[in-house]
């Protein structure tokens, strides 16, 4: 908590230094103020070595609870590979539709695969 990202850039060298080396995959959220201040950052669904479930109202319950104006989906793959499967891009479409029906803004999905991270909006997924 505390913790600014001003930049995609402040927020992939936390996660890289949070998630690289993980076994399994998870899916975190990081939950910022109008300020892009770190509110608080949970893991909120772990999977296998490959895949993860990601239920929507568990991400918009948290979020709200959180009172967070913006949330920075997060997942890694153990694998290192950090482009996104077909099932990333959906996931990620349906977040960023659910999450904006209660105002909270998406303005990034980081995948992080060893010490490399996968930006959806630097790549124009969002």
């Amino acid at each position: 908590p505390g913790v600014a990202f001003t930049s995609t850039r402040a927020a992939r060298e936390w996660l890289i230094l949070n998630m690289a080396g993980l076994e399994r995959e998870e899916f975190r959220v990081l939950y910022l103020n109008n300020q892009n201040q770190l509110i608080a950052g949970e893991t909120l669904f772990t999977g296998t070595i490959n895949r993860t479930e990601v239920h929507p109202r568990e991400v918009i319950k948290r979020a709200l609870y959180h009172n967070a104006a913006a949330v920075v989906l997060a997942h890694n793959h153990p694998s290192g590979e950090v482009t996104p499967s077909k099932a990333d891009r959906l996931i990620t479409e349906r977040l960023v539709q659910a999450l904006g029906l209660v105002d909270i803004r998406v303005p990034d999905h980081l995948i992080v695969g060893g010490n490399q991270v996968f930006s959806f909006a630097e790549h124009g997924l969002l």
